[in-house]
């Protein structure tokens, strides 16, 4: 059984806490991503749990064994890395079979586990070839290769994709999600690639500052964000944000206001909210037919299109940011911080001028609301949505 549990894993350097109380349980075979922002704490996680560095606290198992204290060499993993370093001296054969021959095993079994690791990884032709013979893929599945040989009970992969091109990670995903359906190994995988952990993960860790935010399947983190942290790191281009007031069955914000359900939304107490909405949720009014339950129009000029091929971003100005004719934005996240601007998805065939008037609704299915802590009140604020279920570290319900 290669089930993980980290059990109130934290690790203090001096005055700084780079992981702050974090329980996770990971099933056998599961593959399990820590995602989220430069310094959030997930490397440090995976460290821990490899043996390489020492938590302040909590204790971590594997296969029901305590090893918070053990050396790497007596937990059973493997670790894949963002630097391959491969032996250059070596051709992949050795390269692959090289922990196997510091632990004496007999040259058969070893051969044996090289060509079924390069069966998986389709290097049979390659065995013989030295690593500046191949590709950065190539390589990439060489370094890989070199931990499946372990047969190891977890799989610890820390950035492994990050020195590749654009379209070599996407290959290398799928790469990995076949290697993982293979060998029905528990993963953990460390990224702050949120295409990664959407596209191969069963569940997705999201950390901010060391802090465990949502431990749930990536649909989950998307559709249902634990808190406006979440909500606005999952999903790219970024969540909409904006300033509102709830009162009686309305939320307010500066430029439109919007139903709600009081039975959609936790805690119903009237105050400060923040409204968010994701890009492809905002519609033209002309284009909306197909929204059960939309807003009451919003008037926006459009500022800035920005084409993407299969869609079509355009930044909105409200209010009197489309009065006064600026300022234009910088990129998505920051239209998504701004109250005066909306960024919304369109169809790639949809035609649009910069300067133009326009009226836009927005899927009351799809509003999110969180408090001024920024946990999640509502996942839909028509009739028939229901307020957030609140889900706990290890991934289980409550409410």
């Amino acid at each position: 059984m290669g089930d993980v549990t980290l059990d109130g894993i934290t690790k203090r350097y001096d005055d700084v806490v780079a992981v702050d109380d974090v329980n996770i349980h990971i099933e056998d075979g599961e593959f399990v991503t820590l995602v989220g922002p430069s310094g959030c704490g997930k490397s440090t996680t995976l460290e821990i749990v490899a043996g390489l560095t020492n938590p302040s606290g909590g204790t971590v198992t594997i296969a029901d064994r305590d090893v918070t204290r053990l050396p790497p060499k007596d937990r059973d993993i493997s670790m894949v890395f963002q630097n391959i370093a491969l032996f250059p001296h070596m051709n992949v054969r050795k390269n692959i079979s090289f922990g196997l021959r510091l632990r004496d095993f007999d040259s058969e079994e070893t051969e044996r586990r090289v060509q079924r690791a390069a069966e998986i990884l389709q290097l049979e032709g390659m065995l013989d070839r030295m690593p500046d013979e191949l590709s950065g893929g190539q390589q990439q599945r060489v370094g890989i290769g070199r931990a499946i040989v372990r047969e190891p009970e977890v799989f610890l992969m820390d950035e492994p994709l990050a020195n590749l091109d654009a379209k070599l990670r996407v290959h290398m995903r799928t790469e990995l999600q076949r290697l993982h359906d293979e060998l029905e190994t528990t993963i953990l995988y460390v990224t702050h690639d949120q295409a990664e952990a959407m596209t191969m993960s069963d569940r997705i860790a999201v950390l901010n500052h060391g802090e465990l935010q949502q431990f749930a399947p990536p649909l989950v983190c998307y559709n249902e964000p634990a808190n406006e942290f979440v909500a606005g790191f999952i999903g790219s281009p970024s969540m909409n944000f904006l300033e509102g007031e709830m009162g009686g069955e309305r939320v307010e914000t500066p430029h439109f206001s919007v139903g709600v359900d009081p039975a959609a939304v936790d805690v119903g107490a009237d105050g400060p909210v923040t409204v968010g909405i994701r890009p492809e949720d905002i519609y033209l009014r002309q284009t909306a037919a197909t929204v059960e339950q939309p807003t009451d129009a919003v008037e926006a000029t459009v500022d800035v299109l920005e084409p993407m091929g299969d869609e079509i971003f355009v930044y909105l100005l409200l209010g009197d940011a489309a009065d006064d004719g600026g300022p234009t934005v910088e990129g998505a996240d920051e239209a998504s911080a701004r109250s005066d601007q909306l960024l919304m998805s369109v169809e790639p065939d949809v035609r649009l001028e910069s300067g133009e008037r326009v009226e836009v609704v927005l899927d009351r299915d799809r509003v999110h609301l969180f408090d001024t802590g920024g946990d999640a009140r509502a996942h839909g604020v028509a009739e028939g949505s229901e307020a957030p279920t609140e889900v706990n570290a290890d991934g289980g319900e409550g409410r």
